[in-house]
């Protein structure tokens, strides 16, 4: 309740109590913007997207839209990280769009890893509903945190902060993760420092990881840069 102004009232505490009343509600937000409609079918095949796309028209919608499928299949962990993400955001499945929600099937085979990345623009939860996972995060200030899951277990990683999930069990591994954008981005280290398109210039990669030339070209030849 905002409390009456007082002939004692000063003009600075004034301009600081309109301060607190403007910032609040900005700081309260989840990472994307709140909806101004029921609903907004991404419209994938539009050829104008601004920080978004835009609605499929209402009468092109159908109950199919507000369904997705893909987290029920297992993906493919035949790869050098041992692991498959399998996403469901606003590219894969259109009825997230503008809500601000999504989520990802992680798949990781024994020994195998979902290797070190962050998310731009998302906070990050999961739970283990199969095996055992070690999951951890690394802070700005180079503090790293961890802990061994297994089933049923939780875990929250900050947004934009490095992390990894790794298979530390016999069996298969298997984690659900969601995320509070629509659109979270991954960007996964090793894949984007050493497999860019164009390549990082090799002086670049020796000087940050002290490291000379051949061993970053050997890295750069695993990732196809």
């Amino acid at each position: 309740m905002v409390s009456r102004m007082t002939s004692s009232t000063s003009p600075l505490s004034l301009i600081f109590s309109l301060l607190v009343y403007v910032v609040l509600p900005l700081v309260s937000r989840s990472a994307d913007s709140d909806p101004l409609q029921d609903f907004c079918i991404a419209d994938l095949n539009a050829t104008v997207i601004v920080n978004g796309f835009p609605c499929k028209p209402a009468s092109a919608v159908t109950s199919d839209d507000f369904f997705f499928d893909g987290l029920s299949k297992e993906g493919s962990t035949a790869n050098i990280f041992g692991s498959s993400v399998t996403r469901g955001n606003v590219l894969s499945f259109p009825g997230v769009n503008t809500l601000g929600i999504s989520m990802n099937r992680v798949d990781i085979a024994p020994g195998g890893m979902n290797a070190p990345h962050w998310h731009p623009r998302s906070s990050e939860s999961g739970v283990v509903i199969q095996g055992r996972v070690l999951v951890g995060f690394m802070t700005t200030g180079n503090v790293f945190y961890s802990k061994n899951l297994t089933v049923g277990q939780m875990f929250v990683i900050p947004i934009g902060l490095v992390h990894f999930q790794q298979n530390i069990g016999e069996e298969k591994a298997l984690l659900f993760t969601a995320f509070n954008s629509q659109n979270p981005g991954s960007v996964v280290a090793s894949v984007n420092l050493f497999g860019s398109t164009p390549s990082i210039p090799n002086d670049v990669l020796t000087k940050a990881f002290q490291v000379d030339a051949n061993v970053v070209n050997g890295i750069k030849s695993k990732f196809g840069s």
